[in-house]
């Protein structure tokens, strides 16, 4: 990578940071994007130049279930729509 690019790259993300969470959250959302979203809107437009309708979400609401088991910080895990989607059931026992 260029220092060009990584100066953008640190300036979208972390570049208004005055904290440290708000460096913590702005580098979570630059990984996040880098492992999950770009490959997903890359596969998305590939469906959509093949003439198919596409559907892109991001979904952030935080699961009550998670209360004292994940950080404050963290809205939303992957795959954490699955049991809103899906319904209850496949959280039912010990999970």
């Amino acid at each position: 990578l260029t220092s060009e690019v990584v100066d953008r790259v640190y300036k979208e993300y972390m570049g208004d940071a005055e904290s440290p969470a708000q460096v913590r959250d702005g580098l979570l959302d630059a990984l996040g994007d880098v492992y999950f979203v770009t490959s997903a809107v890359e596969v998305a437009r590939s469906h959509r130049d093949a003439g198919h309708p596409v559907y892109f979400y991001e979904f952030q609401h935080r699961p009550s279930s998670v209360e004292g088991l994940v950080p404050e910080f963290v809205k939303a895990d992957h795959g954490a729509e699955v049991a809103f989607v899906f319904g209850k059931p496949f959280l039912a026992g010990d999970v």
